[in-house]
């Protein structure tokens, strides 16, 4: 029901855009809170450099963001991870490992909505839920994920994940400029295309909980590997 404000299939283009350096308003490891409020997205992505556009339009997650922009603009992005057995009206039980990102850009709209954009900052493993009223708050912890505040530039095969993403680009018609691409620096190309690629929620959350960026590349080739070979089978059978 809350959907990031992009669709699968955007455009190359558009994607190596969503990208974001470090900033110096981004808080030090140290100052980092031990509880953050926590916004639960179903099949979204957010990784450290990256940028995810928010439709904001339940009063709770209005609340939520008032509190935040008043604060100190820290919010948790979780993927649930919700049982064949859990009633609708249950609040879904949480995956373990999400990513805080910081309100970098905000806007209302006239019918009452917010249009957010969360950059990443870093991931957090989930210690424990924690008592609250309108919307979801955790306790987490960074101690795992400290190198995500550091830049990086790490060697990847490049040449087997681009090779790749060209077969899946033209099986499911997405577009892409190419010399955007192939000139992106390895953090930038793997933390965008993980984010916008039309992955299933749970291959997003593999991605996501990769040590690092040469490891989420491997996982990110081998996911373009078997959406294409997925595919290949059911125009075969047909």
């Amino acid at each position: 029901r809350h959907r990031p404000g992009h669709a699968p299939g955007a455009t190359t283009a558009f994607v190596i855009a969503l990208f974001m350096t470090r900033s110096r308003f981004d808080p030090g490891i140290n100052e980092l809170p031990g509880r953050i409020p926590i916004f639960p997205l179903t099949g979204a992505l957010l990784l450290p450099g990256g940028r995810l556009p928010l439709n904001i339009y339940e009063p709770r997650y209005l609340a939520l963001f008032d509190d935040a922009l008043a604060g100190n603009r820290l919010v948790g992005m979780i993927q649930p991870a919700i049982a064949n057995n859990e009633k609708e009206e249950q609040a879904p039980a949480l995956y373990e490992t999400g990513c805080a990102g910081r309100i970098t850009s905000f806007s209302e709209t006239d019918d009452g909505r917010y249009l957010v954009t969360l950059t990443g900052l870093i991931r957090f493993h989930l210690r424990e839920e924690l008592p609250a009223e309108a919307y979801r708050v955790v306790a987490a912890d960074f101690e795992d994920f400290h190198h995500d505040l550091v830049e990086s530039d790490p060697a990847i095969d490049r040449e087997r994940l681009l090779s790749a993403l060209k077969v899946y680009f033209e099986m499911f018609s997405i577009s892409g400029d190419w010399n955007s691409i192939e000139q992106a620096p390895a953090e930038r190309l793997v933390t965008s295309l993980s984010m916008l690629c039309p992955f299933e929620p749970w291959e997003k959350q593999a991605l996501l909980e990769s040590e690092n960026i040469a490891t989420r590349a491997d996982a990110l080739t081998a996911l373009l590997e078997m959406s294409i070979h997925q595919r290949e089978g059911e125009t075969a059978r047909h």
